[in-house]
């Protein structure tokens, strides 16, 4: 007999699997769709450079939405899906800082008008949104056939970890110069492109041919570098919750305040100078408690014979502690060096 928890909305019993009704899915994109169109129809449409008033209410309004959802999940469904939701929604978060990093340069790199960037930030994060779902429900129908993809998922954000600490430690002795992704050097082949960019548009029609602008190239080239960050980040979350909503919900609410909080913190991301080793600690906190997972789940018959270890689990409560201290343990940490070291270069 399914175990339940008290009764939803609708009457209906809390079950202890997370079962998503169409309703639930279809509601969910109504509700991306409706804030696309508000910022489309509200920010984008009227090209202009937003006040930091605009850009930190709408920060804040995104980040109250996103935590808000979290209490939907809990009342329709379960405090402990709530739970992996919200560490879920934390992690994205905190990874989506290191996509502003290249968003930055990637838009400095074409010299975007400041009018504009709002434009190519939504469009870009629009693109990057479609790709994670299609990430998204692939992973999911792989872990859903095989327990022992997680031992990979594991290895690889343990390297990702690695790496971080190593550009962390670099820092700008790396070579920060934005490269082309394959498919932007692809369409400037196939495409004409104009030589500026002719306000907002992303086509024009003269002489008879068509080209494409500087404007579509960015947008091109912000989605698809998102992908690179998918690659870490969705391992990353299928760590914390199995559930496609929830890793779904989780990737659109903290990329669609990307716009409103680049504006906010283009200034300030260099301040935060410890944000690799925040990052790497979350990752590798993540990592081992995949390999952990998949140690317990294993179905690989020449492990163990197939049979699953007897290790402890990392639990939701810890996980939601751990990347929540860890991301404020590395801001006040950056912020304090990076106010110290301004005070030496002034004294010096």
């Amino acid at each position: 007999m399914e175990k339940t928890f008290g009764r939803n909305l609708f009457g209906l019993p809390k079950a202890f699997s997370l079962d998503v009704h169409a309703i639930g899915w279809v509601m969910l994109a109504a509700i991306i769709i409706a804030l696309i169109a508000v910022d489309i129809i509200g920010h984008v449409r009227t090209p202009h450079e937003p006040t930091l008033k605009e850009a930190t209410v709408w920060s804040v309004a995104y980040i109250i939405l996103g935590v808000a959802f979290g209490f939907i999940v809990w009342f329709f469904w379960d405090l402990r899906y709530a739970g992996e939701y919200w560490a879920g929604y934390i992690t994205e978060k905190s990874l989506s800082l290191d996509n502003l990093f290249v968003f930055v340069l990637i838009i400095s790199a074409f010299r975007v008008p400041r009018k504009y960037q709002q434009k190519v930030l939504l469009y870009g994060i629009v693109i990057a949104l479609v790709m994670r779902l299609i990430f998204i429900l692939v992973g999911a129908a792989i872990i859903e056939q095989f327990a022992w993809i997680f031992y990979i998922f594991g290895a690889w954000l343990l390297y990702t970890a690695y790496a971080q600490v190593k550009e962390g430690i670099q820092g700008d002795d790396e070579d920060d110069e934005y490269k082309e992704t394959r498919l932007v050097r692809m369409v400037r082949k196939v495409f004409p492109v104009t030589d500026g960019f002719l306000s907002d548009k992303m086509l024009h029609r003269h002489a008879g041919r068509t080209y494409i602008t500087p404007m579509l190239i960015v947008i091109l080239a912000l989605g698809s570098t998102d992908i690179m960050f998918a690659f870490d980040s969705i391992p990353a979350i299928f760590g914390l919750t199995k559930e496609p909503y929830l890793v779904f919900a989780a990737n659109a609410f903290s990329l669609l305040g990307l716009r409103q909080l680049y504006f906010l913190i283009d200034g300030l991301l260099e301040r935060l100078v410890f944000l690799h080793y925040g990052l790497a600690a979350i990752l590798g906190f993540i990592g081992v408690k995949l390999i952990l997972h998949a140690m317990h789940e294993n179905d690989l018959p020449f492990i163990n014979g197939g049979e699953g270890f007897n290790v402890p689990e990392v639990g939701i409560p810890l996980s939601l502690g751990f990347i929540a201290g860890t991301l404020v343990l590395t801001v006040i940490a950056s912020l304090i060096k990076s106010k110290h070291d301004e005070k030496k270069e002034l004294q010096g």
